[in-house]
């Protein structure tokens, strides 16, 4: 049986696909194109010699895995790819465990605006108490099993769990977090409070 592509995997085809003038062309859209709210534009020295792969890793490393195919389609669609944005987006959707149908295509203003958009007005449980759940979940690979299969794949599965304390476990968990549904967040609060009650039930309990 074939292994599930990554997203990775999905971004890195996308950006394959592009000629050398179309790989230029991102690269020079992607100095200007709106990023979201804390993070910051990639170097130009670090963009200029960029190949596929080298262009991948950054967009990974600059804006994690949650935003980077979003950021990568804006740019795309700017600059007249919509074909391989489109694959890329809805790829990604399709494999998605979280989602529950594809996503429409974006455009690259709505994706701007989208990713400059603020905290939503009614937070999930799961973001309301970010930091407190980082710094105090315990038993963090019971957590992992739980989601093993529906949320994570192996590749996330395998990244998480190779941070060593709790607290950079929980960290690389949550880069996914702002990809997730309302549905995977509920997943992994049902973990999270089958390993840690006591701490799920101090955080409810707080005003």
């Amino acid at each position: 049986m074939a292994m599930a592509r990554t997203v990775r995997d999905r971004l890195l085809e996308a950006l394959d696909d592009l000629t050398e003038g179309e790989l230029q062309r991102f690269k020079a859209k992607l100095r200007d194109f709106p990023v979201p709210e804390g993070y910051s534009h990639i170097p130009r020295g670090r963009l200029e010699k960029a190949g596929p792969v080298a262009l991948a890793d950054l967009l990974f490393q600059f804006y994690t895995e949650a935003k980077a195919p979003q950021m990568a389609a804006g740019v795309l669609e700017a600059i007249g790819c919509k074909p391989q944005a489109e694959r890329l987006l809805l790829g990604a959707t399709r494999n998605d465990a979280c989602s529950k149908a594809p996503l429409p295509f974006m455009s690259a203003s709505a994706v701007g605006n989208r990713m400059q958009a603020t905290v939503p007005r009614e937070q999930h449980f799961i973001d309301r108490h970010r930091e407190a759940l980082i710094q105090r979940t315990a038993t963090v690979e019971g957590i992992l099993d739980m989601l093993y299969g529906t949320i994570l794949d192996d590749e996330q599965y395998q990244a998480i769990s190779a941070k060593t304390t709790s607290q950079e476990k929980m960290r690389e968990l949550y880069k996914l977090v702002p990809s997730w549904n309302r549905d995977c967040k509920d997943r992994l609060y049902k973990a999270i409070k089958m390993k840690n009650k006591f701490l799920i039930d101090d955080l409810e309990g707080q005003p």
